[in-house]
């Protein structure tokens, strides 16, 4: 079922000498259950798709159609952005208690997350006392705690390094695939990219428009890391690679 429609998408800043275009007529679907990807070159405007699909920042003209009622849409940055003086459980409860939305059902689902994913015995505990990893796993699951119907994830690896990523990308992947949720996220790295996507829209340097969509076709896809054995990997990589150094040349 196809859950999201962006068409013609464009945007413009206005500056005291000119307007400078960032998006230009950008079109793509997401389907229930995708795992879509955004790449391109930095500054492209790949962040601003994910602010103005979570009405964080307005569109200059173009149409983001939903097609289900009342959507409900989680926001996953850069950075884990949890609260210091504030426990685990605490900290995936934010969202709810913004919302005043805090009932016994949803506690209980938050600790069932928490306990699903290797957490409940940390529920007590405080972010300085978790590693990188952990932290990602608590930000997620306080996003999914407002049982969103769409995920949006703005590079939500790049704070770490490059063994941690990888472990983590595969938490985070397994995490979105269990709860059933689709997910649109932004990576600059072509390998996490092709690694964790079913699919990847490939933007061109500013004004951005889609240069190619590609489908993942992988035989045994499983968890990213996994993924990265596979024969196909280098072959999308390659594609994209491509892609991305015509722009930047």
């Amino acid at each position: 079922m196809n859950l999201l429609k962006v068409k013609d998408l464009s945007k413009n800043y206005l500056t005291k000498k000119k307007v400078i275009c960032a998006l230009d007529n950008i079109n793509f679907d997401i389907n229930e259950n995708e795992f879509i990807v955004l790449v391109g070159p930095s500054g492209c405007g790949k962040s601003t798709i994910l602010s103005i699909i979570g009405n964080l920042e307005d569109k200059s003209s173009g149409e983001i159609k939903f097609n289900k009622k009342d959507i409900k849409i989680g926001y996953m940055f850069q950075e884990d952005a949890l609260f210091p003086w504030l426990t685990v459980l605490d900290n995936c409860m934010l969202g709810l208690k913004i919302q005043n939305k805090v009932t016994d059902e949803n506690e209980k689902y938050v600790k069932s997350l928490l306990k699903k994913y290797g957490l409940s015995s940390f529920e007590k505990s405080y972010p300085k006392e978790l590693s990188g990893g952990m932290r990602q796993r608590v930000a997620l699951i306080r996003t999914l705690a407002l049982r969103p119907d769409i995920l949006l994830l703005d590079e939500p690896f790049s704070a770490l390094d490059y063994q941690t990523r990888i472990t983590v990308s595969d938490d985070v992947f397994k995490i979105i695939k269990e709860e059933k949720k689709t997910a649109l996220m932004v990576t600059h790295d072509i390998s996490e990219a092709c690694a964790i996507a079913s699919k990847i829209i490939v933007l061109s340097n500013r004004p951005a428009v889609v240069k190619n969509i590609y489908e993942i076709n992988m035989k045994n896809k499983g968890l990213p890391s996994e993924n990265r054995k596979d024969p196909k990997f280098s072959y999308y990589y390659n594609l994209i690679w491509k892609d991305l150094d015509h722009y930047e040349s």
